[in-house]
């Protein structure tokens, strides 16, 4: 590599790195403000605050964001370098725009691997202290009562509840229904279920059996029973953010699981998988936005360019949310949900690129 390359390099770590701490320290102090009720209400020492959950935090959202941190922090040099006329004089040198992209891509590749590796390998382990410590410390109230439950907990076996009270871990107006070849052969329907923590199996009170078959179905009536089913209560009480602490071979294990589950956050599971490639390949995408924009030598200056890399910024958080919330209540597929943003800001930057090559 030439020393250009070099010299864009260190210019594009050193801004980047001053930029995602000094919005860092912005955020925590503004966290801080936001969480120092709970802190004292929960009397948690300030070394666990600190270590258990701010050196957590800080990976989990200086990775979430770094693209467009990123995003930022290149327009802003590059602009800077442009309005220095040093972008003039290097491609006035014989240097082709793609050229000097090169370093730009190297590095945003490089930021991007490590990305990665972060968001698949080590956050969610630290994620793992983070979501402790806040449901804990901080006032994180779960739903006492999930209504509307319909599972499938193995082949050819689902359950439904009207309800379920995650405090008493009691389901009320509980069906299991269990096929074979795609025929019902037996339903148990129940008034309410209870889980035993003592024997670890659900009792089903005031039941009602009823077994298919081809002459006279076979009916059972009772107050009490005990049930041998593959579901725990932890699976009715899961929370989303639970997909945040594990690596990508457990999340699709876990996903795999889920599916046959039937659960209804699926859709969220798939979203976050999804999203642990499409960010940090979007930090390339972003990239070469940024450079395109920054690199002219505008009147106005620098504020004009990062007013629109702002914008642009905006507008590429707001196709994420858009597409996101398609997928969730619709029918569209988490895996274009998610990469709509990048495919939409792929053309954005082939079009800027032509543009800055004339």
């Amino acid at each position: 590599m030439k020393k250009f390359d070099w010299y864009i390099i260190k210019k594009f770590l050193s801004t980047f790195f001053f930029t995602i701490s000094l919005i860092l320290i912005i955020v925590i102090v503004f966290d801080i403000s936001e969480k120092i009720d709970d802190f004292l209400r929960s009397n948690v020492s300030v070394d666990k605050i600190i270590f258990d959950y701010y050196l957590n935090f800080i990976p989990y959202f200086g990775n979430l964001f770094s693209p467009l941190f990123i995003f930022i922090s290149v327009i802003y040099f590059t602009s800077k370098m442009a309005g220095n006329s040093e972008i003039i004089a290097i491609l006035n040198s014989g240097m082709s725009f793609s050229r000097l992209l090169r370093p730009f891509i190297m590095t945003a590749f490089f930021l991007a691997s490590l990305s990665f590796v972060l968001g698949n390998f080590i956050i969610p382990e630290t994620n793992k202290e983070r979501i402790d410590f806040e449901n804990k410390y901080i006032k994180r109230k779960q739903k006492k009562r999930i209504k509307n439950i319909h599972m499938q907990i193995q082949r050819d076996q689902y359950v439904y509840m009207e309800s379920y009270n995650r405090s008493k871990n009691i389901g009320y107006k509980f069906t299991l229904e269990n096929f074979e070849n795609n025929v019902l052969k037996s339903k148990l329907s129940a008034n309410y279920i209870e889980y035993d923590t003592v024997n670890n199996n659900w009792k089903a009170r005031d039941y009602f059996i009823r077994k298919y078959q081809e002459k006279n179905d076979e009916i059972i009536k009772g107050s009490v029973i005990d049930t041998v089913i593959n579901l725990s209560p932890s699976d009715l009480a899961k929370n989303r953010n639970l997909v945040e602490t594990m690596g990508m071979k457990k999340l699709n294990q876990y996903i795999k699981q889920e599916e046959i589950k039937g659960t209804a956050q699926i859709v969220y599971h798939k979203i976050e998988k999804h999203k642990r490639i499409a960010n940090p390949f979007s930090t390339i995408i972003l990239t070469v936005i940024a450079v395109a924009i920054g690199s002219k030598k505008i009147r106005g200056g620098a504020g004009i360019q990062l007013s629109l890399g702002l914008v642009m910024s905006f507008a590429y958080i707001l196709f994420m949310q858009i597409s996101t919330t398609f997928a969730t209540n619709s029918n569209l597929l988490p895996i274009i949900a998610v990469w709509i943003p990048n495919l939409i800001f792929t053309v954005i930057a082939f079009v800027l690129v032509r543009f800055s090559m004339r």
